[in-house]
């Protein structure tokens, strides 16, 4: 299976392998939403807290919003305990467990918020490294966390630039897999190949992201033949 062609995995977390009831992340923006004086609609909060509409910032601004009032806001009201209890696996997301090679998380989500997840759900050892972005390491889709997360699993590059390996129809021995566009540029940047996964349908997210691998769920990649 397609699973066994790569000789590490990348992944992301939020929107790829869990994800969180919605009447949590709703209480969020309310609360928020009286901080700043603007109430958030559903459709809103949940581009938001998705990363529907490609880069939060860029998204914030265009509704007149600071990111730099609405982000120490946002992150003072979260609950992680709460969010934990209220994070679910994704039941496809299992065969991450089973995986026989290095694996490494790379995540925005950050370490207030991401360490009691990961042991609310039991799936810490799934990994191998734990990378946390921040402004100090970069943000998806700098490929500096992805790096970071192949040095820390001792892995390497191919040496071939992308567009170099991608000309020659080779494919990368890592991969990384993510639900958005920053994931899937973080992957190219760094060399990966990149699977996006479509929690959401193009419908909701209002924009189509390409990937080597495009699939709704982990099952339809697991299912794939080997490209030998």
């Amino acid at each position: 299976m397609v699973a066994r062609e790569y000789d590490y995995w990348l992944l992301d977390l939020d929107g790829t392998l869990i994800d969180v009831d919605w009447s949590y992340p709703r209480s969020v923006f309310d609360r928020v939403g009286v901080r700043l004086g603007r109430e958030f609609s559903d459709r809103e909060a949940e581009i938001l807290w998705h990363g529907l509409g490609g880069n939060r910032n860029d998204q914030l601004r265009e509704w007149e919003i600071d990111p730099d009032e609405f982000w120490p806001a946002f992150h003072d009201i979260e609950d992680p305990q709460r969010r934990a209890e209220e994070t679910y696996l994704y039941d496809d997301a299992a065969f991450v467990g089973e995986l026989d090679c290095p694996v490494g998380l790379v995540t925005h989500c950050q370490p207030f918020l991401a360490n009691p997840v990961l042991d609310e759900l039991g799936i810490r050892d799934w990994f191998d490294t734990v990378i946390c972005c921040d402004e100090e390491l970069g943000w998806k889709p700098d490929p500096a966390p992805m790096h970071h997360a192949m040095e820390q699993l001792g892995v390497r590059e191919s040496g071939e630039g992308v567009s170099a390996s991608r000309a020659s129809g080779e494919s990368s021995n890592g991969v990384y897999a993510g639900d958005g566009a920053s994931d899937v540029g973080a992957a190219w940047n760094a060399g990966l190949d990149a699977i996006h996964v479509e929690r959401h349908g193009h419908h909701r997210r209002e924009q189509c992201v390409l990937g080597d691998y495009r699939v709704e769920s982990f099952d339809e990649l697991l299912a794939m033949p080997n490209s030998e």
